[in-house]
């Protein structure tokens, strides 16, 4: 699967499009509240700012590990935050 990525422009680019996105809502919570529970937070800011900024460049390795390993992981915890507003 690694392979078809690194081919595939479009996938690459909406990936680290999307990266983006939720570290700018992330960066946006910690302004409001810098104890938010998610694990990565700041991670997630930073790799924001790297793709953003051209900071010693995201490797393709990185995004793919983000999309298949720290993704899944972080919608587990925005699941169990909702959760628990809900009760």
């Amino acid at each position: 699967m690694f392979y078809e990525f690194r081919i595939d422009l479009k996938t690459k680019r909406a990936i680290e499009r999307n990266i983006e996105i939720m570290g700018e809502a992330m960066f946006r919570i910690l302004k409001v509240d810098s104890t938010f529970k998610i694990k990565n937070a700041r991670k997630i800011v930073d790799t924001r700012n790297r793709i953003i900024h051209g900071y010693h460049g995201v490797s393709e390795e990185t995004i793919w590990s983000i999309a298949i390993r720290d993704l899944p992981e972080l919608e587990s915890e925005i699941d169990d935050l909702l959760e628990g507003a809900r009760q």
